[in-house]
Parts: structure tokens; sequence; C-alpha cells
């Protein structure tokens, strides 16, 4: 029997099999021979990490060989929870990743770990001839997406960038709808992701528990004493580890704007905002941005959602303006406002892009054809990068003059200084 017409008649897919016996996972794992197999290596096992275990998993070309995490309560958790899922999986467990590295039985790697490991990682994968479905944000900093592109060229591997929204057939009709034109020309985006870094307060540093490797956690980022709150979920409140709630969601919103209109000629970027007084953290406590691409305006706000139609329910969202008409949308709604017409779609549309089989699917897939996924490297960096730049014109608290040829500020060293940061020791980034 075929495997696609298999998965389809068992009504497995992604849905995956808990209830089912050992045996009749053995029967499934049968269905696909050792050498289509892809043998699968996660790292980071916390919360995102447990998503990543749950989800590749399910798949019967996929053999989880290996579970890596800093957090040893972290590790156990996820030996448990893979258990449950797939009893027939017997992973080995690290808590340094550079043992998977090692290893040259591992196809692919799954990066879930805070920001400011993520490039590293698959730059270390890179060069070991892995491939890599990675957390989102892409990289930590502007000139670490740079290098990983490099990476990715000389070394012909495949990524895949986990923003599995991507996938959804929501963002593929937006973007049909905006590529046919009946809107007009679009002159201007509105984004905006309610919600900002909370402070954290002010708590004493601790002894790092015994379970928890914090030097490694650490990693390439500057050394700081361990409290709670700079680890594990709050970290991204922490200018070392990441870039706060903006940080995190420009890419999940942003994603539907380069999707649909590939905006080129970046040339301003003016942050406005805070950070927060009752704590530690350090990321905004709200931002707002002003992007000036080549024909195209770009707002993000913070709180409240811009004043349009539509957007009065929506945590998070985009608003496109046309000559013709508006476009509102989330991850799974759309509202379409011609003249005095509104819908959730235009008929006369047609059906233009192809539907993904699904975001870990459309990897596993390209690691087998040799051909880039959709939320690929290059398209990432693409649309990671402006995010960064209006970091540091948050950080800096002033307008920006960017040049896209050169990809530098113009006249601008504190600017261009803040594109990178330092290594702590003894980790560094290749050169190319």
């Amino acid at each position: 029997m075929k495997r696609r017409h298999f998965l389809k008649s068992t009504g497995l897919g992604l849905m995956g099999y808990p209830l089912i016996t050992n045996a009749c996972l053995k029967a499934i794992e049968d269905t696909v021979p050792p050498s289509d197999r892809i043998r699968v290596a996660h790292i980071g096992t916390g919360n995102m990490g447990g998503a990543h275990i749950n989800w590749f998993t399910r798949f019967p070309d996929v053999e989880t060989v290996a579970l890596c995490d800093v957090d040893q309560t972290h590790l156990e958790n996820a030996q448990k929870r893979l258990a449950s899922v797939n009893p027939l999986a017997k992973p080995d467990t690290y808590t340094d990743f550079r043992h998977i590295m090692d290893r040259k039985d591992i196809d692919v790697v799954t990066c879930a770990t805070p920001d400011h490991w993520h490039a590293l990682i698959a730059l270390m994968a890179f060069e070991s001839g892995k491939d890599v479905y990675g957390e989102k944000p892409l990289s930590f900093s502007a000139h670490e997406g740079n290098v990983m592109l490099q990476s990715i060229k000389k070394y012909d591997r495949i990524f895949q960038l986990g923003t599995h929204i991507h996938a959804g057939d929501n963002y593929h009709r937006v973007a049909e709808i905006i590529q046919s034109g009946v809107l007009g020309k679009i002159h201007t985006v509105r984004l905006w992701k309610k919600g900002g870094s909370p402070g954290l307060g002010f708590p004493q540093n601790e002894e790092p528990p015994k379970t928890l490797d914090w030097n490694m956690w650490l990693g390439p980022a500057p050394y700081a004493e361990y409290t709670p709150v700079r680890c594990h979920r709050t970290f991204r409140y922490f200018f070392d580890y990441s870039g706060g709630v903006f940080g995190d969601f420009w890419c999940h919103i942003a994603d539907i704007m380069h999707m649909s209109l590939s905006p080129k000629g970046l040339h301003s970027i003016d942050a406005r905002g805070e950070i927060p007084t009752d704590g530690i953290a350090d990321t905004p406590k709200w931002i707002d941005v002003d992007f000036k691409f080549k024909d195209l305006d770009v707002f993000w706000t913070t709180t409240p959602p811009p004043e349009v139609e539509g957007a009065e329910g929506m945590h998070i969202g985009a608003h496109f303006e046309g000559e013709n008409g508006t476009l509102t949308c989330d991850y799974e709604t759309r509202r379409v406002t011609i003249g005095n017409e509104v819908m959730n779609d235009v008929q006369e549309v047609a059906i233009t892009l192809p539907r993904s089989p699904g975001h870990q699917r459309n990897f596993l897939d390209s690691v087998k054809s040799r051909i880039q996924p959709e939320s690929n490297l290059e398209y990432a960096r693409e649309m990671t990068l402006p995010m960064h730049l209006a970091l540091i014109s948050f950080r800096l608290k002033r307008k920006l003059t960017w040049d896209s040829a050169k990809e530098r500020f113009v006249d601008d060293a504190a600017a261009n200084f803040l594109l990178s940061r330092e290594y702590r020791e003894p980790w560094s980034l290749p050169t190319f």
C-alpha cells in the first residue's frame, strides 16, 4: 500500500496515534523502509521543544534518535512525553548538543532553544551535514542571519523556520487576494501585537538548580548571575537573549506581509517605546515603529491596535490598504472591504498558490527532495531583518537611515555596532 494512501485510510497523519498499540505502531513503522526514514534529534525540549517532539515523532518516516537539553528536568519530561506518544522510540539523551553534531547517523536537528542559541546551533548543524528545523526568530542579531545565509549556501543544507502559521490556508488566500490586484496597489500596511514585556520584579540572584547547566544555558551570551526569571519561559524579556514580545511575534504577522508583497528597499526605521520600570526586564514594554520601504509604508503598533475596521478584536493582525480596498487579517480570519461591500473572500480571485502539506511535512519533504521549503532561510532572513533594525532604533532612541544595498546604517557607527555582538568565550561565529 502506498504510504500516502495508508496514512489517509488509517486517519493518522499529523493527528498521531497516542491510543494505538505497540504492534500497530510497529506495523506502521514497517511500511517505511529504513533507507527512507529521516533520523531526527531535538535540541531544546521545553515548551516548544515538546511541540517539536510531538509533531515529528508522529510521521512514519521519522525516527527520533536523540534528545538534548541543558536542564535535566526538561530532558526527563521530554523522554516521558515521547514515550507516551511513541513507545517504540528509544532516543539517546544529551546535555551538550555538540555530541549530536558529532554523530554522522543524524539527518535533521530541530532547535527550540532560547533565541541567542538559534544561529550557532544551526551553523554547527550545517557544517556537520545536518538539515535544520529552527524556531523563530531566525537569529539573535542581524549579523548572525547573514552568516547563516552564507553557511547554508556553502554546505547545501535545508532549513525551515518554525512559523507554522505560514502553512495555513488563510495566509495563502490573503496572499492570493493581494497579489491578484483586486485591492489595487498596496501603499500602507499596519501590523500589531497587543502586549509587551512585564517588568518581572527585582528578584535576588540565586544558585542555579543542580539540574540546570547555567553556564551552558548562557552559552555565547554575556555572563549573568542566575535568577529564575532570566531563564526558560521569561528569558525573552532580556536583550541579552531575545527581543521581547516584539521580537517573538514579529515574524508571525510580518510573514503575511512578506508572503504577499515581498517589500524591498527599506530605507528608514523610526521606533518609539518604553522599557518596564517595575523590574529587571529591559525589552520593550511597548514599541511602535514606522518603516519606510520603496513605495510602501509599514507601521507596527503595540497597544491599542490601529483604528481600522475589523482590528478591534484581534490581539495580533495585519491591515493592508490599497487604492481600491482594504484587507484585515489575523492567523485564521480575514475581512476584505471594496467600496461599500465587506466580505471574507473575493470569489473571482482564483486559487493560484499551491497549498502546504503542513509546515513540518513540507520540511521533511524538502529534506528528501533537496528543494528549499516554504519558510526557507533566505526568505526568513529577509523577513526578520526589519525586526532587528527596529530594536536597534528603539535602543538608540532615534530614527535610523538604512542602506539596503550595503545592509548598513548610513553614517551611524553606534547603530552599525549593534548589528552584531561579541560572543562570550569559548564560543565564536564562523567567518566566510
